[in-house]
């Protein structure tokens, strides 16, 4: 499944007991209609609390189901703020998760008064300080391949923060708005908006370019780092192999990462 969301009223993508996410709203309308009393939806990337997603992928496991018809049931059924784009019937070994060789996410932030929009204000952060495009460009370029960026994420017991930062680009759109563009094999807890808040602050010129690699380098989590609202992130493209090297992509996204592995 394809999904898109708003993530303004949701406590993020995981199942939580009486509060509200999309993979509860999502397995729910499922189970009414396939008839099932339940099931268990995975998806590509476990966005947090408020964040947006256009390029959500999920996977279930059903007995049957024609795709269509089950993607316009469940249109019926879900709420306004989550839509099922495409339903289709899945390749053998694939794993919406450990399947996948990148996420893609979007950061978007109104930085002058003259971008900065009341009908956007859901997706797009206002920034009130103007930002240094090409100060910013300079300490991303730090932060890129593989690293321990646990000084960019919360940690989780037994999880590991060694991941590989594929691309992290930023650009102004032709009406003035900054987008930062960040690609990696996969990301662990607030990371992307870790990495947005350390590079603002060298946009503001509070900080140096080089900054940003002596943080990254400390492998330890800093606060003088900002995590930056989660309206501003929306995932946007998740990436995966052809269909025949499914399976053994899933099968080696779930061994640990080292820094030794290859990037």
């Amino acid at each position: 499944m394809d999904l898109a969301y708003d993530g303004a009223g949701f406590h993020g993508w995981a199942r939580q007991d009486g509060l509200r996410t999309v993979q509860g709203e999502l397995e729910a309308a499922l189970a009414t209609v396939l008839r099932v009393p339940s099931l268990s939806v995975t998806c590509a990337g476990r966005t947090d609390t408020g964040v947006h997603a256009r390029g959500q992928v999920a996977h279930v496991d059903v007995e049957a189901a024609e795709p269509d018809r089950l993607r316009r049931q469940l249109d019926g059924l879900l709420p306004d703020d989550i839509s099922v784009r495409r339903v289709a019937m899945a390749a053998d070994g694939f794993d919406a998760r450990f399947s996948a060789l990148w996420r893609r996410y979007a950061y978007r932030i109104a930085d002058h008064p003259e971008t900065v929009d009341p009908l956007t204000r859901g997706h797009v952060l206002a920034w009130r300080r103007p930002l240094d495009l090409g100060l910013i460009e300079q300490a991303a370029t730090l932060l890129l391949g593989r690293h321990d960026f646990a000084a960019f994420c919360k940690r989780r017991e037994g999880a590991t923060t060694i991941r590989t930062l594929l691309s992290l680009t930023w650009e102004r759109e032709p009406g003035g708005l900054l987008v930062g563009s960040v690609v990696a094999d996969a990301f662990c807890h607030h990371m992307v908006r870790s990495l947005v808040g350390c590079l603002v602050a060298v946009g503001e010129g509070r900080r140096p370019p080089e900054w940003a690699g002596e943080v990254l380098a400390g492998q330890t989590r800093d606060p003088s780092v900002t995590v930056v609202p989660a309206h501003g992130l929306t995932l946007e493209e998740v990436g995966y192999p052809p269909d025949d090297e499914l399976a053994g992509q899933a099968l080696a996204a779930r061994r640990v990462r080292t820094l030794e592995d290859e990037a």
